[in-house]
Order: C-alpha cells, then sequence, then structure tokens
C-alpha cells in the first residue's frame, strides 16, 4: 500500500495557503497514507466553465481512499484525499446556471462527462458511465480533504435546507453508491430485498433507502459491529455470515416462505460475499454487485441451475442523487457517524479505520464556523 506518515501538522496559515490532506509515496509504512501540509487556495480565475469552488464543511473517509492509496487507480501523487465532501459555493464558473455562491451542496464524484458518446446519450441512467469522463474526485483530482475543493457543478446536488453538512458528505459516495443499488434491485413494496454486507457505511443507508421504499431487508453481515447497526438501522432479519452458507441460506428461506429474497446487493469485498448474495436470492432473481474487490467469485450452478442475474452498479445520476437527498429528508434517513474535528485529526480516524471497530462513516469536521452557523439556523436538521 502507497503510505506515509503524517510529516507535519501546521495550524497557523495565512489567506494565499489552506490546510489539505494528500497521498505521498512512501518511504516508510505508517497506519495512515497521508502527508497534512499546506498549499495554495485554487483560485476562481482558473475554474473551468462547469468547475465549483467548494469551502469544504464536512469531508467523510470512503473504502475508495484506501483504493487509491494503494495504487489501484495509478493516482498521481501527490493527490488530496476524500469524494465524499460537502459544504459551502465560494465560487462558479462561467457557465453555472444552477448554482451559486452561498448555496450549501453535496460534492459530485464525477467530473466533465463528454455529452456526445454512446453511454452519455443513451439512456438517463447510464449517463454516469461516461468513459470520456475526466478524473474523479478524490481519485485523480484534488478531493475533499482539505478546507476548498474544486468539483463539477452538473454532478453537484443543492441540499435540502433540512439536511446537514454532517448528513450530506458520506451520502457523497455512500449513499449515491448504496441508493443505485437499492433502486436497480427494483424488488417491489412488500417484496425482500437482500444486502450483504449491510452493516457497513454502505450496508445500513442501504437498509434504510429499502425500508423508506416499501421493501423488506435482509441485512447479512460477518462482524459484531455490523450485525448492531445492521439491526438499529431497521433490517428486518439480520443474518450472521460467520454461520457459513448453508445455514445463512436456510434462515433467509425461512423468513421469505422458502423462496428467498426478490433480489440481493452485495456490498461485502469477502471471497465468498457475492456466491453468498446468489445464494439468498430467489431463482431467476438479480444479484447486484456494487463491492469492487479484484475477483469476483460466483459458483457455476448459482448461474447456470439457479439462473440468478447478476449485475454491476455504480454511482447516482445527478436526478437520482436529488431522489435519494429528497428521501433522506422525507424519511429522515441517519448516517452514523464518527466524528473527528480539523483535519489534523485525520490520523485517528485512520485508526479507527485499522481497528476494524468502525461503525458507520468516519468524517472529518473540517470547518467548524460553518457547522455552528448551520446548528444556530435551524435545529431540526437530518
Amino acid at each position: 500500500m502507497l503510505a506515509a506518515q503524517v510529516m507535519e501538522c501546521k495550524l497557523r496559515y495565512g489567506p494565499e495557503n489552506y490546510l489539505h490532506i494528500s497521498y505521498q509515496p512512501p518511504p516508510q509504512l505508517d497506519n495512515t497514507p497521508y502527508h497534512i501540509h499546506r498549499i495554495p487556495i485554487p483560485s476562481p480565475s482558473s475554474l473551468a466553465p462547469n468547475d465549483l469552488l467548494i469551502k469544504v464543511a464536512v469531508a467523510s473517509y470512503c473504502h475508495t481512499d484506501s483504493m487509491v492509496s494503494s495504487g489501484k487507480f495509478s493516482s498521481s501523487l501527490p493527490i488530496t484525499g476524500s469524494h465524499e465532501g460537502a459544504g459551502t459555493v465560494v465560487a462558479v464558473g462561467s457557465a453555472v446556471k444552477d448554482l451559486k455562491p452561498g448555496d450549501r451542496v453535496m460534492c459530485g464524484l464525477m467530473q466533465d462527462g463528454c455529452g456526445e458518446c454512446r453511454t452519455c446519450k443513451g439512456p438517463g441512467e447510464y449517463r454516469n458511465y461516461c468513459p470520456n469522463a475526466g478524473p474523479g474526485l478524490g481519485i485523480k483530482r484534488d478531493g475533499a480533504f482539505a478546507e476548498y475543493c474544486v468539483c463539477d457543478a452538473r454532478q453537484s446536488n443543492k441540499l435540502p435546507d433540512e439536511m446537514s453538512f454532517e448528513t450530506a458528505a458520506p451520502l457523497a459516495c455512500a449513499g449515491r453508491t448504496a441508493y443505485r443499488g437499492v433502486v436497480q434491485s427494483k424488488v417491489p413494496k412488500g417484496s425482500w430485498l437482500g444486502l450483504v454486507g449491510s452493516g457497513g457505511g454502505l450496508g445500513h443507508l442501504g437498509i434504510q433507502f429499502a425500508k423508506a421504499l416499501g421493501m423488506k431487508v435482509v441485512g447479512i453481515d460477518a462482524r459484531d459491529e455490523g450485525l448492531e447497526l445492521s439491526k438499529s438501522a431497521g433490517a428486518d432479519l439480520v443474518v450472521d455470515a460467520r454461520k457459513g452458507k448453508d445455514e445463512v441460506v436456510k434462515e433467509v428461506q425461512q423468513a421469505t416462505d422458502g423462496m428467498g429474497c426478490y433480489a440481493t446487493v452485495n456490498i461485502s469485498e469477502g471471497r465468498t460475499a457475492a456466491d453468498i448474495a446468489c445464494a439468498v436470492t430467489m431463482m431467476h432473481g438479480k444479484m447486484v454487485q456494487i463491492a469492487q474487490p479484484d475477483e469476483v467469485c460466483i459458483t457455476m450452478p448459482q448461474l447456470i441451475f439457479r439462473d440468478i442475474r447478476v449485475e454491476g452498479s455504480l454511482l447516482c445520476t445527478p436526478e437520482q442523487s436529488q431522489d435519494m437527498l429528497d428521501l433522506a429528508t422525507k424519511h429522515n434517513i441517519s448516517v452514523k457517524t464518527n466524528p473527528f474535528h480539523r483535519l489534523e485529526k485525520l490520523p485517528d480516524l485512520m485508526a479507527l479505520v485499522e481497528s476494524g471497530k468502525l461503525k458507520g462513516k468516519g468524517i472529518i469536521i473540517v470547518d467548524e464556523e460553518a457547522m455552528r452557523k448551520e446548528r444556530q439556523a435551524t435545529s431540526e436538521l437530518v
């Protein structure tokens, strides 16, 4: 894994510079890949036509950050981490019409879709797969572990007045990914959706989205913390994957009149997770793969004799993202967060991640003043 120690922690900085966190190549290993230092604030005059300059209020840690730091995306280094950010618009590019300075937003991940390829001109739900898109936020373009970041206005969403930055930041990826998988499953109201890896940052959101859409939910996880979070998020049935595939299938079938789940979403990178997701799904049903292991392992009988249909899923479109925000606000969907205050505390967040004891999402409160103003404006925030 590409990693580096936190080399310095600057508490004082002037208006020409801002504190940010970027990935640096080793030479030493530590429990965090981040180096904290100062770089210039992006200039409003440097914004591309569809860019937003955001003053970051909250940034969230995502599993994708570990993929970046381990070199899976061949990112040019250094690069500022986090593609889960929320904050206030400071400046807009010349072509931005729907957002303005002062607006509170959830940052977009995808950047600069071409709008001309077959994918962009195809069905609306496929536009987020543009093969010609520019560098993704926090992946190949500096992200939200910073006091300011630049993102694409076309992929960003204005926050409902009732939604806090603390909720919005994790929704930028975990929410967008989980919601897309749940919607893509096409489970009818009153039918069963399975979630393998239900007790993580994405899974506990997937449970709440599914319940808000009228589905029954089976949550499957292999950690005590994950099972506990699955229950508190509202899963109708929670199954311990450590019991083994046969017992997991038995428990699911007992709860679903012997049929299995109408569809299942796999959020776990465990080697047997995708196969378990297929096994708990009814014959001819759908398994939606969200997790991104190097190999997705499914035994032949699930595909051939049980006719399980496997689909991949990435992220919400901007329109789906707005639907997600509206649903979260209407149904008071909550994100289980573990907040750390100020960028300097990122090593503490990373230590919690590495411990395996994280429940939900780890977040960094970047702008304490923005959070204070938000609380003063209203006490009834999602």
